[in-house]
């Protein structure tokens, strides 16, 4: 019989770069993510027993998904939203961006539902199902939110920009 701490620091070291990426992405912040994966990692330990006989990748993923949301609703945000964005010395500011770091820009701007919906369909590669198995809801609303977040960012100049020039198949 293996050694459950193995099993776990296994775990750990095969899926979390993939989990430091997904909390990446819904964070937006390298460091916010960091704390985000070693919250959810620390939750996993005493359940890992039975935890590893299931699915971990998938509890860890909405657990992920789960504390993000906690952390963002319990979050002041002291940003106060305003109608216009103040000019800047460039003309284009994401002209210097490459298209990855447009898209993880694009991809935070998006309503925490959203993110949460283009995070596990397009980046973890899940299936409507499985998004909505993760975050406890309808297929439907998998499909409608993810509809919502496509257009959104569909109306982002700087990711029309790179398609235009042809960048769009360069990296994912």
């Amino acid at each position: 019989m293996r050694d459950s701490s193995s099993d776990f620091e296994e775990f750990v070291t095969a899926r979390g770069p993939r989990l430091l990426r997904a909390a990446w992405l819904l964070t937006g912040d390298a460091h916010l993510a960091e704390d985000l994966v070693q919250t959810v990692l620390a939750k996993m330990w005493p359940k890992w027993p039975r935890i590893a006989e299931e699915n971990p990748e998938a509890y860890a993923r909405k657990a992920l998904v789960n504390t993000f949301s906690s952390w963002w609703q319990r979050r002041w945000r002291g940003e106060v939203p305003h109608g216009e964005l103040p000019e800047s010395a460039t003309a284009d500011r994401f002209a210097e961006v490459d298209l990855q770091h447009s898209l993880a820009a694009a991809v935070r701007a998006l309503p925490t539902r959203q993110r949460a919906v283009v995070v596990l369909r397009y980046f973890e590669d899940l299936s409507i199902e499985e998004t909505a198995k993760m975050l406890g809801c309808r297929p439907g609303t998998v499909k409608s939110q993810a509809i919502k977040a496509l257009h959104a960012l569909r109306g982002v100049p700087a990711l029309n920009t790179h398609v235009e020039d042809g960048e769009h198949g360069a990296q994912r």
